[in-house]
């Protein structure tokens, strides 16, 4: 399993500062026991945590993150489990307080980045229509985006193929590494290798946001079709259009019109914004959004990195005007580079799309 957060000279700087705060705060609690100091000790760690985070995250976004998960799995526990401490013999409720919050902070620690990033969900959905005379099945596969092909990898492509599909979608982000170490391509290739990826309708794949140049490479010499440029293909009883990046992104700002036919009709892209243009088309399928990693109850995703309503990017399949069907996946992988390598109540996700004749 890779570690799940960076360690460089900044990190080193974030937390022995941090730490030295927790032991200034755990020593004024110490000789002010009490609830107001129990309160001022952890409103003072908290903003000074996210104030340093923010002064030193070279305004990267995802340093931001990195430096907060720091502050909240690593320095929470630190200074609860102390207010716990130097809090049992003057106050235990105070005391039982602070162990029950640090309890819940480690089990969400736990499955946020040791169980819930590798715990793949496959989802089924099920669609009709009337322009099809035979069911057709469909793979997904969105946001593999890993920077090492281990046994999570290789269960995940598995589990794709055990589906049978007649027609699989890979909608971008494939390996985060920079600089990419060739070893990983040859890795990557090799687990294409090993589940013999192949479908009888064709297995087509997009460009992603982490995607670097000359990714096409990664399916040389596979049945695997590289949709480089904005194009559409007639597929026997159906169409597919794929689109570039920045289509996918700006959709009716970037020159390209998806074109109307009669047969049914699929867009695959990488980010789902394209879903906003109303495109004359029966399913639209899209990634990048992770489903937001970090979803909470009554709010959904966090960030989504897109202008799709929160609901959408929140990761399903989800009913437009018209008939037409958006499908989002949440992703196989999950954010690396500078990002916290967690999930919280938002698993990574396979997706099957079931198309029935109507």
């Amino acid at each position: 399993m890779p570690h799940p957060l960076v360690v460089d000279p900044l990190t080193i700087y974030y937390n022995l500062v941090m730490i030295a705060a927790d032991a200034a705060l755990l020593l004024f609690v110490a000789k002010r026991p009490s609830v107001v100091s129990w309160l001022i000790s952890g409103a003072v760690g908290i903003v000074l945590g996210v104030v340093l985070a923010g002064a030193i995250s070279r305004e990267e976004g995802f340093a931001l993150i990195q430096f907060l998960s720091w502050l909240f799995f690593a320095h929470g526990f630190i200074l609860l489990t102390g207010l716990a401490a130097v809090l049992w013999k003057s106050s235990r409720v105070l005391a039982r307080v602070s162990l029950g919050i640090a309890i819940i902070v480690t089990a969400i620690g736990i499955d946020a980045f040791a169980i819930e990033p590798y715990r793949l969900e496959l989802s089924t959905y099920e669609i009709s229509s009337a322009k099809l005379q035979q069911r057709m099945r469909i793979v997904v596969i969105a946001d593999l985006q890993t920077d090492v092909i281990g046994q999570y990898e290789r269960d995940a492509m598995r589990l794709a193929m055990d589906q049978k599909p007649d027609l699989i979608l890979f909608a971008g982000d494939y390996l985060q590494q920079s600089p990419l170490d060739p070893q990983l391509v040859v890795d990557f290739r090799q687990l294409l290798r090993e589940v013999r990826i192949d479908a009888p309708l064709g297995v087509f794949a997009v460009k992603g946001d982490v995607d670097q140049a000359g990714w096409q490479t990664l399916f040389e010499g596979f049945p695997i079709t590289v949709l480089a440029d904005n194009q559409t293909r007639r597929l026997g009883a159906f169409n597919l259009t794929g689109l570039t990046l920045l289509s996918s992104r700006r959709m009716g700002n970037s020159g390209f019109l998806i074109p109307e036919t009669d047969e049914f009709h699929i867009v695959l892209g990488h980010a789902p914004d394209f879903a906003l243009g109303s495109p004359p088309a029966d399913l639209l399928v899209a990634g990048h959004t992770h489903g937001g990693q970090v979803q909470l109850p009554f709010i959904g995703p966090l960030i989504t990195m897109s202008r799709v309503p929160r609901a959408w990017a929140a990761g399903g399949l989800t009913q437009l005007a018209e008939g037409r069907h958006l499908l989002v996946s949440r992703g196989v992988g999950m954010e690396r580079d500078w990002a916290p390598r967690l999930r919280f109540l938002c698993r990574p996700q396979l997706v099957v799309i079931d198309v029935k004749p109507a």
